[in-house]
């Protein structure tokens, strides 16, 4: 009986929380202060179609290499916990499906170039290096169950991701150096508002951000199939 009454008093409570919440709740009629900054300077000042990725790939640009930092460290962690030394394949390697098999050769490149398609568009168009990066890994993660014994290209990833995170930050210096601010995307022309080369620096940046997250996300999925590969 007190459970039944505890649980009563809990729901009231709740719905007397959310009365109050809707019942106070006031209707914005125009947007706060920085939003509106943003709403109204973005395509002059940025030049990109796609406002979120201006946020975040300028106003916001220490944000979004605090995330790479993030994402980089975690692929290192997993790396070195997960690293196999003298690894004996399987005496009987796993079979995959022809089914499988078959859509992975006929898929993988389409997913490569879709997934550079979302990065290298991410300013006109909703997506961008994250986005594209993790589409990039899908394909990578198709090829490994089409291939469950198969070695990938481990130092070619690696090889692509020091590049794209080291010009990435350069990228950043040479704002700083020009005295326009680091990782600003006019130090290249902005173009015009809706072209595929406009917003600056902001297609080579999330590129970059977009071969680096694709990488870091297929180094992690080739350490997890190593260990799973151990006998």
């Amino acid at each position: 009986m007190y459970k039944n009454i505890l649980i009563l008093a809990l729901l009231v409570g709740l719905g007397i929380l959310l009365s109050t919440a809707i019942t106070d709740r006031e209707e914005n009629t125009s947007l706060p202060e920085l939003p509106a900054y943003y709403a109204d300077n973005t395509a002059k000042e940025v030049g990109a179609a796609n406002m979120v990725t201006a946020v975040i790939v300028t106003y916001r640009g220490f944000d979004t290499l605090g995330e790479v930092t993030i994402l980089f460290v975690s692929a290192a962690l997993i790396a070195m916990f997960l690293k196999t030394g003298n690894r004996r394949k399987n005496r009987n390697p796993r079979p995959s499906s022809v089914i499988l098999s078959t859509a992975q050769k006929l898929l993988f490149p389409l997913i490569i170039l879709f997934g550079a398609y979302v990065f290298a568009n991410g300013h006109l168009t909703p997506g961008g290096g994250f986005q594209g990066g993790a589409i990039i890994a899908t394909a990578f993660l198709l090829w490994l169950m089409a291939n469950p014994e198969g070695e990938m290209r481990h130092g070619i990833l690696s090889s692509l991701e020091a590049f794209s995170g080291t010009f990435y930050v350069i990228i950043g210096v040479v704002g700083v150096i020009l005295g326009v601010g680091f990782l600003n995307n006019s130090i290249l022309p902005l173009g015009e508002l809706g072209r595929l080369f406009s917003a600056g620096a902001i297609p080579v940046i999330y590129s970059l951000i977009g071969l680096k997250v694709g990488a870091e996300l297929s180094n992690i999925l080739h350490h997890l199939n190593e260990v799973q590969n151990e006998e």
